[in-house]
């Protein structure tokens, strides 16, 4: 047994990316490369490296010592962790500054590794990448706001358009307008007024990429006491979106409401932050505005696939490996889709392209929490599901998933919290109990074992729910079988039989 599969891991090594950004240097590491990419390993350090360069020019002496020191810990935790692939990049601050070069020489000695220094058409592209291999069926333009720089691209139909830059990062703002929000709103006005970028932008989605808009995102859905904690894919309306920075931006920072979950040193860039959205939102107005928490990191680690792996479906590709480390027999879930699409077949039950893909991913995760103790199976599938590192997905689907993978262990609402079920539409609640029904009754059939579900069909036929077994399996129907098939004909409106094969 290999290392990485003694703890627990996929087979696969494990890659690691440094960015050196104007605000933070930050370690990622990850624990395959992959369509789905997992972090086994995230620390940022924030450094302030882009402070004072867009009035004095050059990286001060505190923030390259404090930069230096975070890259030599990046190394060792790197050799630690038997990283051999690492990859660093740079970006605003280091390519402004008159002695980034210099930095640069002594950052590579730091991380031991070639430093790419990005420039800001680059970082764009890789960012509306990261954003496009990530949110499915991407389709606006994707906004990094660093600490020192802005950076936009169109992204449609899974291709980026050409990049841009502009000097409208939060310690940039910060600095050009004497610490007032007024006045940096002023200066990102006239900025985005030229950018041909945004033309194209009203009616579609914004997404906004960096630590400073998660970070006005964490706030927002702390006003709301919304119910999922997930940062990517978070949707804010766009009128909500502006109503949100106009009061950021109005109102003292400490005042306001859960400020306590952004961290200090982040908490002087939110009403610049906030001025810029605001103004990108009144420039070309968007339909709404999505969080992405994957960038130019990941962008960058897309571009190292092959073009099969590209293709690949990022949530079929994580519930694959959810599946492979947690189930007692990976090849039973696969069956169980199957099973599924042939009762929906034989049932007549329509389903979408988009409702296929995401009983796919239910199947693959509906057995990933059977080592909890039975009365906390559904509340341990919930939060595995709901909480899991998921892409390509939205929130109202992460919350289905959950609520199949609850359901599959649990027979009525009252078990199912209130607050999860408030994300989903009508129509995704009831898919979620009926998959969670069918599936209650797969694995019952077949003890989570592979080479059953096919010998064993289920249909509606003349208002009854048909389970057909062979007569080598005969013996499965009990009265414990018969219940849970009566569970799952009631939410047909059917009647329940189990028949025997002539």
């Amino acid at each position: 047994m290999s290392g990485l599969e003694a703890r627990g891991r996929l087979p696969g090594e494990p890659v690691a990316i440094v960015d050196i950004g104007s605000n933070s240097v930050r370690l990622v590491a990850y624990e395959a490369l992959s369509r789905a990419l997992t972090p086994i390993f995230n620390e940022k350090v924030l450094c302030g490296l882009g402070r004072g360069v867009a009035t004095t020019g050059f990286l001060t002496e505190d923030a390259t010592a404090k930069a230096l020191a975070a890259l030599q810990r990046f190394r060792v935790l790197c050799r630690t962790m038997g990283i051999a692939n690492l990859r660093a990049v740079a970006t605003a601050a280091v390519r402004d500054a008159a002695n980034g070069p210099q930095f640069l020489e002594l950052a590579e000695r730091a991380i031991g590794c070639e430093i790419d220094l990005l420039a800001g058409p680059r970082e764009a592209q890789l960012s509306a990448i990261g954003v496009a291999s990530s949110i499915w069926a991407a389709d606006g333009v994707v906004g990094d706001l660093g600490g020192g720089s802005l950076e936009l691209a169109d992204v449609a139909g899974g291709k980026v358009g050409r990049g841009v830059t502009l000097p409208l990062g939060g310690l940039t703002l910060l600095e050009l307008s004497d610490r007032s929000p007024k006045k940096a709103s002023k200066i990102a006005r006239d900025a985005l007024q030229k950018v041909k970028a945004l033309d194209n932008l009203a009616g579609r989605t914004f997404y906004a990429v960096g630590g400073t808009w998660r970070a006005l995102a964490r706030l927002h859905m702390s006003q709301r006491q919304y119910p999922m904690r997930v940062m990517h894919n978070y949707v804010i309306p766009t009128r909500d979106a502006l109503e949100f920075v106009k009061l950021v931006e109005r109102i003292e920072t400490e005042a306001l409401t859960s400020i306590e979950t952004v961290s200090a040193a982040r908490r002087p860039l939110l009403a610049y932050g906030a001025a810029v959205l605001e103004e990108i939102i009144r420039r070309s107005p968007p339909r709404e505005i999505v969080i992405s928490a994957l960038g130019v990191r990941e962008g960058l680690l897309f571009e190292g696939l092959s073009p099969e792996e590209q293709a690949q479906d990022p949530l079929i590709t994580a519930a694959r490996q959810f599946n492979l480390l947690r189930s007692r027999s990976p090849g039973h879930a696969e069956e169980l889709f199957h099973w599924t699409s042939q009762f929906l077949g034989a049932s007549h039950l329509e389903e979408t392209p988009e409702e296929t893909r995401l009983r796919h991913a239910a199947c693959l995760l509906s057995d990933i929490a059977w080592r909890a103790h039975p009365d906390y199976r559904g509340e341990q599938s919930y939060d595995l599901v709901a909480n899991a590192a998921f892409v390509g997905l939205d929130h109202p689907s992460r919350a289905y998933l959950a609520l199949a993978a609850s359901y599959r262990h649990v027979s009525g609402d009252q078990e199912v919290s209130p607050h999860a079920r408030s994300l989903v539409s009508p129509r995704q609640l009831d898919r979620a109990r009926l998959l969670g029904s069918a599936m209650r009754v797969a694995y019952i059939v077949s003890a989570a074992m592979p080479g059953v579900l096919p010998r064993a069909p289920m249909a509606v036929q003349r208002g009854h729910v048909v389970l057909t077994l062979p007569s080598d399996l005969a013996a499965l129907n009990s009265d414990r079988l018969q219940t849970r098939l009566r569970q799952f004909a009631r939410l047909l409106g059917g009647d329940p039989e189990v028949r025997a094969a002539s």
